[in-house]
């Protein structure tokens, strides 16, 4: 363990409420979590997944700062770039097993802020702050969403261009490509009901969450 790692250890576990927002989201899309800090980073990528509507077919990876920010020279060097991923995916010398580290960590070497980015190819970068803490007791739960607002983006849409220009298509049946759009959408919810892009169902994420621990 390098010295930017020195110092981290979870000790007491506390119960750590964290707002999760996808960044560049417009209409904001969120969430409020209240979580404990002693869950391993694997972890919390699968409460992400669950919360946001992922379905865990990309890659993935945390970071303590934003991963698109152009990197400043310290001393005249550029700082080692840390990067918390799966065991099996780690192969530079900044890589870092997901497994072995917990929330409460990385929020700490973040300062109270950390990045999660989901497929490396349409570039979800969700930013997780810290909002306060208190102590864990036995009746706490690993994960609770407590609030949010609107649905995740849909798998492989593109990114925020191509989400964005599949809801405006199905918003406006006289679109030329609303039923292309409608189709593909129903194919990859499964479901034929109208999608509602504003739509969160909380309860549905918890009892998601509450299977997962």
């Amino acid at each position: 363990m390098d010295k930017s790692e020195a110092g981290t250890g979870v000790r007491q576990d506390s119960v750590l409420e964290v707002r999760v927002d996808l960044v560049d989201s417009e209409p904001e899309i969120w969430r409020r979590f209240e979580l404990r800090g002693s869950l391993a980073l694997s972890q919390v990528h699968r409460v992400l997944q669950a919360a946001f509507g992922w379905e865990d077919a990309h890659l993935h990876r945390f970071v303590t700062s934003d991963p698109f920010a152009p990197l400043r020279p310290v001393d005249g060097e550029f700082p080692e770039v840390l990067q918390w991923l799966p065991g099996q995916d780690c192969e530079e010398p900044g890589d870092r097993p997901e497994e072995d580290y917990y929330l409460d960590q990385l929020l700490t070497l973040g300062s109270g802020r950390a990045f999660y980015e989901y497929d490396f190819g349409d570039s979800w970068l969700h930013r997780l702050e810290l909002v306060s803490r208190r102590p864990a007791d036995e009746d706490s739960p690993p994960a609770k969403l407590i609030d949010g607002a609107r649905r995740g983006p849909i798998e492989d849409s593109g990114g925020f261009p191509g989400y964005e220009e599949i809801v405006d298509a199905l918003a406006d049946p006289s679109h030329p490509d609303h039923a292309e759009h409608a189709a593909w959408v129903a194919d990859m919810t499964g479901s034929e009901a109208l999608f509602d892009p504003g739509f969160l169902d909380i309860p549905a994420v918890n009892r998601a969450l509450a299977e997962h621990f």
